[in-house]
């Protein structure tokens, strides 16, 4: 049945019900709704990756898609009478207007369309659409056909379309998208952050032969690299294939898996002959070993192997997958910190949402390289991405730029009780989709939801969450994160490591009440491996205050001055440094994201704790405060520039330098300056003319000066 002829009909779908949403043949059934128009498109090919001519090939399905949103009348789909279709390419977001404005924003079905061509000469080949992010539940259907539905807006999928095509014909593609908050898909709310709908990152083709590694397997890259025994003498690296056949009988083929060094030379060969079983899945092991490594040293070295695994027929080549390969060993030691490789390392932490002004999260991949670079820029050595599984080119951007990761599942903020099938399949889909990434130390499981005792629902899906992560992957460590101060809580200690949200000076207490939190649980829990995985405080850039506000009110406020969120950064920063039981933090956030539930701190929909603003133009104090203290780089800058008119004469200037001398100026005159918190904050006591005054500071480095200034008026 065309789509055409399902024009303004619903599409019901329960799978083997004749009745309701099917006939036997699996095509779609004429019911009351309305819902769905069918266009016919060209389709525009690019083909990104082709590793052999009979072998897998990767289109580019990302142009010319038809798009339509569907229409509401007192919270009910009414069709598209007075709606028609755009035409869009993916990655694409229908909400990143109005969810970035407040709470007046559609939540609900979209629909996605293009025509394929199917080639004639396809027909021997298997098929495969495969999406890297749809927001939030996805139908997918093909010539009017349902294929499947995925629930989930931040994990990839993939679906077989080969008996579902007509070969060497136009085909239909369509998908039904909806970014409805719902109690059995995580997240549940829209409540810290927003769920934006649509197709918001890429989609392809995949095609290979009817012998070929999985593409189904949760949309993983079909196999997976472990790493034991490593050290600058060697590594043992193992690789676990999944191979499907579906030929008629079971077929001899050669596996050959191949490490090449970082400038294409051969450095390790394996391969053996399997037979692959024309019945389910064949999951064959190899083994190899390096001699001196050349070990992936985080962002001081983050060096980068490839592993090409391979299948042979015959002396040909008929698939193969490619994944990047970073040797390291990683052990955190409770009270002491990360160890890369037997070497301490740093764990100068920041949270990254994928957000961004005017796009939603349908960022391109330039966009997404920028965030990395404004990591890269403030020192930080790890990152959190928050709250959810990110795009795959953020991480493999973390594997070359040697960022440690802690990924994570939407599983946050709160419960329904009906989200533990969806939270199961998010965490095998984390895993296994990510499972090759060097850059990955920490899998995530929740975020401040919370059980009354330890036989409860949440307490119990994490335990259950960390089953599904250490069966998958028994290397890396699992986490989980508390938003109250205490270890002993029911939902606590799930995982190998537990992460604490404290929010001193900000939700609670007073900013320096950090200090003695960490001192109380290093007395009280030694042992035990503690991560601040959340700190800050909300900073409005156009706001500023000449002496910080006593009576804040952080969930209905409108004054969030900026001094506020530096002076938080300056104390607390100060305070981890000192507390080596602290084994990494993370600041929250590197970049303002949306919230359109809120209305806080002068600006609507947003949460104005990142250090750059929203839309990526703006550094925020609190950045250069961090940059001091992470970023080797010589640099110095004068704080609270922003707060330019005062109305006292006696006051501070503050300067993050890491520049081992410096000397401050006010109207060319000298003043003398003293410590501050570290041996990077530098403050000033000065006295101010009335008018304009000139601020300066000046520092070397290698013979080279350095300096910064600002203009303060004083009434």
């Amino acid at each position: 049945m065309s789509l055409l002829s399902i024009i303004t009909t619903k599409m019901q779908y329960k799978t083997g019900n004749n009745k309701t949403g099917t006939n036997r043949k699996g095509k779609l059934r004429p019911g009351k709704f309305t819902g769905i128009v069918a266009l016919f498109l060209a389709v525009n090919f690019t083909w990104v990756m082709s590793s052999h001519a009979q072998g897998r090939e990767v289109v580019d399905l990302n142009k010319d898609w038809k798009f339509k949103k569907g229409e509401k009348d007192y919270g009910r789909n009414i069709g598209f009478v007075s709606r028609d279709w755009e035409q869009v390419d993916v990655p694409h977001s229908y909400n990143k207007e109005d969810m970035q404005l407040g709470r007046d924003f559609y939540t609900g079905d979209a629909f996605y369309q293009k025509e394929l061509h199917v080639k004639k000469e396809w027909k021997d080949k298997r098929l495969f659409l495969r999406f890297e992010g749809v927001g939030s539940v996805a139908s997918l259907y093909v010539n009017g056909r349902f294929i499947g539905e995925h629930k989930g807006s931040y994990s990839a999928f993939a679906f077989e379309i080969t008996h579902s095509v007509d070969y060497g014909k136009e085909n239909t593609i369509l998908v039904k998208v909806n970014n409805e908050a719902r109690k059995d898909v995580l997240p549940i709310n829209h409540f810290l952050f927003p769920i934006y709908g649509g197709i918001y990152r890429p989609v392809s083709l995949i095609l290979t032969n009817k012998l070929n590694i999985s593409v189904t397997d949760y949309a993983s890259p079909g196999i997976y690299i472990s790493q034991k025994n490593v050290s600058r003498k060697k590594a043992d690296i193992t690789v676990r294939a999944k191979l499907e056949n579906k030929e008629k009988q079971a077929r001899k083929v050669t596996l050959r898996t191949v490490i090449k060094n970082a400038d294409g030379k051969q450095v390790a060969r394996e391969e053996k002959e399997i037979t692959v079983s024309p019945q389910g899945t064949t999951v064959a092991a190899q083994e190899l070993r390096l001699k001196s490594p050349h070990l992936w040293q985080g962002v001081e070295d983050p060096y980068l192997y490839t592993l090409t695994t391979s299948v042979s027929e015959n002396g040909k080549e008929t698939d193969a997958v490619t994944q990047p390969l970073g040797i390291r060993r990683f052990e955190l030691k409770a009270g002491e910190g990360m160890y890369l490789n037997g070497k301490k390392y740093p764990m100068y932490g920041v949270t990254r949402h994928q957000d961004r002004w005017k796009y939603g999260n349908a960022l391109s991949g330039k966009q997404e390289e920028e965030d990395m670079q404004f990591i890269r820029e403030i020192g930080a050595t790890t990152i959190r991405l928050a709250h959810y599984q990110q795009s795959d080119h953020i991480y493999s951007l973390a594997d070359k730029m040697g960022f440690l990761i802690w990924a994570e599942i939407p599983f946050v903020n709160n419960f329904s009780g009906e989200e533990a099938a969806n939270a199961k399949q998010q965490m095998a889909e984390l895993v296994r989709q990510n499972f090759n990434h060097p850059s990955i130390y920490i899998w995530g499981m929740h975020n401040e939801v919370y059980s009354k005792n330890q036989d409860e629902y949440v307490a119990v899906l994490t335990r259950e969450l960390n089953d599904i992560a250490k069966t998958n992957d028994p290397d890396r460590l699992t986490g989980a994160v508390s938003g109250y101060g205490e270890m002993d809580r029911p939902a606590n200690l799930g995982g190998d490591v537990q992460g604490i949200n404290r929010y001193y000076g900000w939700y609670e207490g007073k900013i320096g009440d950090l200090e003695g939190w960490a001192s109380g649980l290093e007395e009280e829990y030694p042992g035990h491996k503690v991560i601040l995985a959340e700190y800050g405080a909300d900073g409005n850039i156009d706001q500023s205050a000449e002496e910080l506000p006593e009576n804040r009110n952080p969930v209905s406020g409108k004054f969030f001055p900026e001094n506020y969120q530096t002076e938080t950064h300056i104390q607390q920063w100060a305070i981890i440094e000192k507390h080596p039981y602290i084994v990494a933090s993370y600041l929250w956030n590197m970049f303002e994201f949306s919230v359109p539930m809120w209305n806080r701190g002068g600006v609507n929909a947003r949460n104005l704790k990142g250090l750059i603003t929203f839309d990526r133009k703006r550094k925020k104090d609190a950045f250069y405060w961090y940059k001091a203290n992470w970023n080797p780089e010589p640099m110095l800058y004068l704080a609270n520039r922003r707060d330019n008119k005062r109305t006292k004469p006696d006051t501070t200037v503050q300067v993050f330098t890491n520049l081992a001398d410096i000397s401050l100026t006010v109207n060319g005159k000298e003043v003398p300056g003293q410590p501050g918190v570290n041996d990077k904050h530098r403050v000033f006591e000065v006295q101010l003319q009335k008018g304009v005054n000139k601020v300066k500071a000046t520092g070397k480095s290698r013979g080279e000066t350095l300096a910064d200034e600002m203009e303060w008026i004083l009434k």
